[in-house]
């Protein structure tokens, strides 16, 4: 079951950033960030009160803090990366931290993984960079600022991913909300902080980019609620490595929908990726 989720999740996250992706098009990345807080606050703090769960610990609450700290500044840094960097490059390197992090933690927590699932692991992170590649391949002169961005991204949302698997699941989900919440903060933070925008950035938001913000705050914050539930039915590093898997998702997602094709690199990664899936459930 927790595989199943973490699948899930990944479903979900992919689907989030290419919504999010097209959105950042017409919108700035903090708008396009804050409308999909608020849609995501709205679809978590729904499900807190249909579960009608207990009045939280402040532990659970403090780590869902520290989670949406993670994976709001992740978020942030993410879309400045895909606006300054190499997509190519920082794509793949913010999914490969972001599941070396949790991996690396869980270890040092003392969890034991059998070899199937190590090999697994092993085979999954460097396909994780290969289906999350362009065809521009890895080089360029913009490489630095994507390593940067990328290794930032990555860190951040390995801080989520632990934080959400520390605070247990005898909390409820109000771990998650806590998470939504700061991450809300961090955005608004960063839209007062901002520069004012250009006369012509100004203008009145299409209805079809709020909507592709919305349903990108929307699913991911479905796929937070699986990867939480798949955190507490599985090992840390499994469920990490499966939810990292999502660029896959997003470069299908381009391919069916934006008629992108498939580079040669991305190809090599889809067989390495099936097999690290089969590997880590096999567990």
């Amino acid at each position: 079951m927790g595989i199943i989720l973490g699948l899930l999740a990944a479903l979900l996250y992919g689907s989030s950033d290419f919504a999010g992706g097209l959105a950042s098009r017409r919108m700035t990345s903090v708008s396009v960030n804050m409308i999909g807080g608020i849609a995501a606050g709205v679809t978590v703090w729904a499900a807190l009160l249909a579960s009608g769960g207990h009045a939280p610990a402040i532990g659970p609450v403090l780590w869902g803090v520290a989670g949406g700290l993670g994976g709001g500044l992740g978020s942030l840094a993410l879309y400045r990366g895909l606006a300054r960097g190499q997509m190519s490059v920082v794509g793949p390197v913010s999914a490969v931290s972001a599941a070396v992090v949790p991996v690396v933690a869980g270890l040092a927590l003392g969890e034991r993984l059998g070899l199937l699932t190590i090999a697994g692991i092993v085979v999954a992170l460097p396909a994780i960079g290969l289906v999350a590649a362009s065809g521009g391949g890895f080089g360029g002169g913009k490489l630095g600022v994507s390593l940067i961005d990328g290794l930032s991204a990555g860190a951040a949302f390995g801080v989520l991913f632990i934080a959400l698997a520390r605070a247990g699941s005898h909390a409820g989900l109000w771990p998650v909300a806590a998470e939504n919440t700061s991450s809300l903060l961090v955005f608004i933070a960063f839209k007062i902080a901002a520069k004012p925008a250009k006369r012509e950035a100004r203008a009145a938001v299409a209805p079809r980019q709020a909507g592709l913000a919305v349903f990108s705050g929307v699913s991911g914050a479905a796929a937070t609620l699986m990867f939480f539930f798949s955190a507490h039915v599985s090992m840390l590093a499994t469920a990490a490595v499966i939810v990292s898997l999502y660029p896959g998702v997003t470069m299908v997602l381009a391919r069916i929908v934006l008629h992108e094709r498939f580079s040669g690199v991305q190809r090599v990664g889809i067989g390495p990726c099936a097999f690290a899936v089969v590997a880590i459930a096999a567990h």
